[in-house]
C-alpha cells in the first residue's frame, strides 16, 4: 500500500471510530448544507482536508454562516504555503457560495496554526475550540479537547504553569483510531514548602487526569488525552539526562501556552546548544545489560519490554556518541540502519533488522496486540539481544576511534588555519604545512609577538597528527590536544583582532557636526566609508572613492553588509594624509561647522 493509502486508510480509521456532536434538530436544515459543502470540498480536495467546522455566529451578520477549513500543507512541494493557501482558499469559497450564498469560509493552512502558538498567539485555538466539527480527521478535535483541558488547567493553577504543550499524531494529520494526545504540562515547583515534591506531582498528575476526563466529556470527543505532568526541577534533571521523550517534546511539540520558557529551550534544541552529558551517554551504555537480565526473568509483560529497551537504550548512546541527539523509538531504529549500516559501513545489516524487529513487537505489544509469547521465540529474541549488545559495545569503541580520530585532525586543521591567520597579518601571505613550524618561529616567536610557549603547542598538535595513526596517542592526550588546541586558537584570535582593531583606528577620521558624529573609514586602493551618525545604533553608511588629490569622490549608498565584508576582507590604509581637498568634501558633506577630531 502506498504511503497516500496509508493515509487514506488511516484517516477512515478515525472516522469510523469517532462520532461528531450532533447538531440540534432544529438546525437541520443548517447541518444539510454543511454536510453538502464539506462533501464539496472533500471530493475535491480530499487528502489536503484535516477538518470542517462551523465557527459560532458574528453579532452583526447573525445571517452568515461561518465555516472553517483546516488544510494539511505537510506535503505541499511544488507551490509556497501562501500560494496553497490562496489557491485553495478562493476555490472552497466558490464551493461555499454555490451552497449558500451567506456561507462565509476560512481557509487555514494548519502550519499557520501552529506557528502563531510559536509566536504566543492563540486565537485560532481558541476559534476552533468554540466552533462545531462537521467534518474531522482528528486534528479539530484533539485542539478542542487540548484547548477546554488547557483552560481549565490554567483557572486552576494558572500562576504555576510554566507551559502547555501538545504533541502527537493528530496534531501532524495523520491519526488514526488508537492514536492519544500527548498533553506535556511543566509546573514551577521551585517555591514548594507545604508538601514534598514527590507527593505534589502525585497530587497534581491525578487533578490533571480529573480535568482531561471533564473536558472530554464537555467536547464529546472520543479521543484519550495522556497529560504529562512534570515539575520543573523534574524537567530540567530530564534535559540533563538526555531523556529522549523530553529531546522529542521539545522538538515536536506545539505549545498551546508559554510564559517564555519554553520557546528558548526549543529554540536552544534546534541551535544544538542542548546536548547529552557524558553521565548520560554513560547511563544508556550501562543500561543494556540490566535490562537484559530481566528480560529473561519474564516472558511477556516484562520480557518484550526489557529486551526492547535492552536493544534501544545502547543504540541511543551508539547515536549521542556519533553526535546525535536522543531519538524516538522508530527513528532510533532508521538511524542505526541509515547510519551505522549503510553510511559509515560499521555494522553490519543483520543488526539492524534485530533492532527493527525489536521495535516492530514493542508496538504491537503497545497495541495490545501480542497476547502470549512462547518459549522459543523468546529465547531466540533473548539470544538476538545478546548478539546485539555484544556488537553493539564493539561500536562504541569503532565510534570513540573514529572520533577521537576526527578531535585530533579537527585540532590540527583549525589550528593551522589560525597559525597562517597571524602570519597573513605579518606580511607573510602563503606558507606550507612543512614550513609553517619554521616560519612561525621566525616571524612571530622570535619577533616576540607570542612566548615560547606558543611554538610548543603548535609542535605538540602538529606532531599529534602524525602519532595518531600509529596508536601511541591515549583518549587522555586527545582530551589534552583538544583544550591545547582550543586555547591556542582563542590566542590567536584575540591577537588578530587587537591587532585589526588598531588597523581600524588608524584609518580612521572622526569628525564632529553640531552634536553629532561620524567616521570616514579609509581602506587600500581608494575606497571609503563614510558613517554617519557614528555613536548611534542605526547608521547610515555611504561608500566613496578616494581621490588622487586627497578628496572623496563617487559617494553612493551602502549597507551595513557591504562595509562588513569591507572590514573582513579588505585591508586598511596604513597611513592617512590629510590633504586640502578632504576639509573642502567634509564641509560639503557635514556643513561649514565640521570639527576633525584627533586622539578621541
Amino acid at each position: 500500500m502506498t504511503s497516500k493509502g496509508k493515509k487514506q486508510e488511516k484517516k477512515k480509521d478515525f472516522m469510523a471510530s469517532q462520532k461528531l456532536p450532533e447538531f440540534p434538530p432544529e438546525l437541520k436544515e443548517l447541518k444539510d448544507k454543511l454536510d453538502l459543502f464539506s462533501k464539496n470540498v472533500l471530493e475535491k480536495f480530499d487528502r489536503y482536508i484535516l477538518g470542517v467546522t462551523l465557527l459560532p455566529p458574528t453579532k452583526d451578520k447573525k445571517e452568515d454562516i461561518n465555516v472553517l477549513v483546516v488544510v494539511d500543507d505537510s506535503d505541499s512541494q511544488k507551490m509556497s504555503k501562501q500560494e496553497l493557501s490562496d489557491k485553495l482558499g478562493a476555490i472552497i469559497a466558490s464551493l461555499a457560495k454555490e451552497v449558500d450564498p451567506n456561507m462565509i469560509v476560512q481557509t487555514w493552512i494548519v502550519s499557520e496554526i501552529w506557528g502563531e502558538c510559536h509566536d504566543g498567539k492563540y486565537d485560532k485555538l481558541n476559534q476552533i475550540a468554540m466552533s462545531q466539527p462537521v467534518y474531522d480527521r482528528g486534528t479539530i478535535s484533539g485542539i478542542k479537547l487540548s484547548e477546554v483541558h488547557k483552560k481549565m488547567s490554567l483557572d486552576k493553577f494558572e500562576k504555576y504553569i510554566v507551559c502547555y504543550v501538545c504533541a502527537g499524531s493528530h496534531f501532524r494529520g495523520d491519526g488514526h483510531e488508537k492514536s492519544d494526545i500527548d498533553a506535556f504540562v511543566v509546573i514551577d515547583d521551585t517555591d514548594v514548602k507545604r508538601m514534598s515534591r514527590g507527593e505534589l506531582k502525585d497530587k497534581l498528575t491525578a487533578i490533571m487526569y480529573d480535568m482531561a476526563y471533564k473536558a472530554a466529556e464537555i467536547t464529546g470527543v472520543k479521543i484519550k488525552l495522556h497529560v504529562q505532568t512534570y515539575l520543573l526541577t523534574d524537567f530540567w534533571d530530564s534535559i540533563k539526562d538526555a531523556n529522549p521523550v523530553i529531546f522529542t517534546f521539545l522538538r515536536d511539540g506545539i505549545p498551546f501556552y508559554d510564559r517564555g520558557m519554553y520557546m528558548p529551550w526549543k529554540q536552544l534544541l534546534k541551535m544544538g546548544k542542548i546536548k547529552p552529558s557524558a553521565e548520560s551517554i554513560d547511563m544508556f551504555q550501562n543500561s543494556g545489560e540490566q535490562f537484559l537480565e530481566r528480560a529473561k526473568n519474564k516472558i511477556l509483560s516484562a520480557g518484550v519490554e526489557d529486551a526492547y529497551y535492552a536493544i534501544l537504550n545502547p543504540s541511543q548512546a551508539a547515536l549521542m556518541m556519533y553526535g546525535i541527539n536522543p531519538t524516538t523509538p522508530r527513528e532510533t531504529a532508521r538511524l542505526i540502519k541509515e547510519v551505522f549500516v549503510d553510511k559509515e559501513k560499521m555494522l553490519e545489516k543483520e543488526y539492524g533488522d534485530i533492532i527493527d524487529e525489536q521495535v516492530q513487537l514493542w508496538k504491537s505489544y503497545e497495541y495490545d496486540e501480542v497476547k502470549s509469547l512462547d518459549g522459543s521465540k523468546a529465547e531466540r529474541l533473548i539470544k538476538n539481544v545478546e548478539r546485539y549488545l555484544k556488537r553493539i559495545k564493539e561500536l562504541y569503541g569503532e565510534i570513540e576511534k573514529k572520533k577521537l580520530e576526527e578531535t585530533v585532525l579537527h585540532a590540527n586543521d583549525n589550528v593551522v588555519a589560525a597559525s597562517r591567520d597571524v602570519l597573513k597579518l605579518e606580511g607573510v601571505k602563503k606558507v606550507s604545512a612543512e614550513d609553517l613550524p619554521n616560519v612561525f618561529q621566525e616571524k612571530i616567536i622570535n619577533a616576540g609577538i607570542f612566548p615560547d610557549k606558543t611554538m610548543r603547542v603548535l609542535k605538540q598538535i602538529l606532531k599529534a597528527k602524525v602519532d595518531y595513526p600509529k596508536g601511541t596517542i591515549t583518549k587522555q592526550d586527545v582530551e589534552n590536544i583538544r583544550k591545547d588546541a582550543h586555547n591556542y586558537i582563542k590566542f590567536m584570535v584575540e591577537y588578530m583582532q587587537r591587532k585589526r582593531a588598531n588597523e581600524i583606528e588608524k584609518s580612521k577620521i572622526k569628525v564632529k557636526f553640531g552634536d553629532k558624529y561620524a567616521e570616514i573609514i579609509m581602506f587600500a586602493k581608494g575606497d571609503a566609508f563614510i558613517l554617519y551618525d557614528a555613536n548611534e545604533g542605526e547608521k547610515e553608511i555611504r561608500k566613496a572613492k578616494v581621490t588622487e588629490a586627497g578628496g572623496l569622490d563617487k559617494i553612493d549608498k551602502s549597507d551595513m553588509e557591504e562595509f562588513e565584508r569591507y572590514m573582513g576582507e579588505a585591508k586598511f590604509q596604513e597611513k592617512i594624509m590629510l590633504k586640502s581637498k578632504i576639509f573642502e568634501d567634509l564641509k560639503s558633506l557635514f556643513g561649514n561647522n565640521v570639527e576633525i577630531m584627533v586622539n578621541n
